[in-house]
């Protein structure tokens, strides 16, 4: 009898500790950028508010800088439950989610102010529910502002002419390669962390990003041109994975989604400070901002809206209409 005492005086301790880590659920948040980039710092409040409104049934670990693995890893562990949430590039959606391609094509936003207005609106709020609805095993909850994308390059590029047959960076999407391809480059797919040493060693003579990845990986130590083509303008989603959502309670999830979009609201004003410190410290490591006339190279991608836009058709009459 003592001996079964004993036994079950063992276990109580140990089934205590099992209960709570039960009720708790850890939040683990994967971002390829690194600490202090304003996606992280939003994602950060995000964890803390979490935390905090959900009374401590969610823990929140932030990993950011890519540690987790690159984005297209970072997915499939998210498919699988393994990490619970991360910001995402469209690039790395779209192939497997058709209509977030919408977003992805050339030039289809007229400026980032258009943008913002898109993904707040109606249109925003859809594609959100496509990438949810899809086999793709994440819940899409916010936008993040992923800034527009412009061509950094080893030797200037001041019209379509000088692209011609440099090798550039893109993200590892078809419709990105081919927009490069008809800017008469040649697009090549790559990781994020690849493109450092890629640009140092001369295998790509350039690639494609904002202001703020430009400075913060380092790039403008080996590309110091700058064109300003905004041929993309990106807006890149909060996901969940599916796995983890449905543990949730329906008030845990109305919670998630109100943070998410929080985050989205915050993030905005943190990369408009972000945008304009890092072209200033460009333009003070040497950084020449080439403007260029865009209009050639809108023309020249025309054939890229026209391909991938077909079924989209009205969705872009929708996304043009915004004000």
């Amino acid at each position: 009898m003592d001996f079964k005492r004993t036994l079950l005086a063992a276990a109580l301790p140990l089934a205590f500790t099992l209960s709570s880590a039960a009720q708790a659920l850890e939040i683990k948040f994967a971002d390829i950028h690194p600490a202090g980039y304003p996606t992280v710092v939003a994602e950060e409040q995000l964890g803390k508010t979490l935390v905090a409104d959900s009374n401590g049934k969610l823990t929140f670990k932030m990993f950011a800088g890519g540690v987790l693995g690159s984005e297209k890893e970072v997915v499939e562990q998210a498919q699988v439950g393994a990490i619970q949430m991360a910001r995402v590039s469209l690039g790395i959606v779209g192939p497997v989610v058709p209509d977030v391609n919408v977003f992805n094509m050339p030039f289809v936003f007229r400026d980032q102010a258009h943008m913002r207005k898109v993904i707040d609106g109606e249109v925003g709020d859809e594609i959100l529910a496509k990438i949810t609805d899809s086999e793709f095993g994440l819940v899409a909850l916010a936008w993040m502002d992923g800034g527009t994308r412009n061509i950094y390059t080893k030797k200037p590029v001041r019209s379509l002419e000088d692209l011609k047959g440099m090798k550039i960076r893109v993200q590892g999407n078809p419709m990105f390669i081919e927009t490069i391809n008809a800017m008469g480059g040649n697009g090549i797919a790559m990781d994020t962390g690849e493109i450092f040493s890629a640009l140092q060693t001369g295998v790509i003579d350039g690639a494609e990003n904002n202001p703020p990845t430009l400075l913060e990986h380092n790039h403008y130590q080996n590309a110091k041109f700058y064109s300003l083509t905004g041929h993309l303008i990106l807006p890149e989603p909060i996901v969940m994975s599916k796995i983890t959502w449905d543990k949730l309670t329906p008030e845990q999830q109305v919670l998630v989604k109100q943070t998410a979009k929080a985050a989205q609201a915050q993030e905005r004003t943190l990369w408009d400070a972000k945008s304009a410190s890092s072209e200033e410290k460009l333009k003070a490591a040497g950084v020449e901002f080439i403007t260029v006339d865009k209009k050639p190279f809108y023309e020249a991608t025309a054939s890229i809206r026209e391909k991938y836009g077909a079924p989209y058709a009205d969705l872009i009459k929708r996304i043009e209409a915004v004000q």
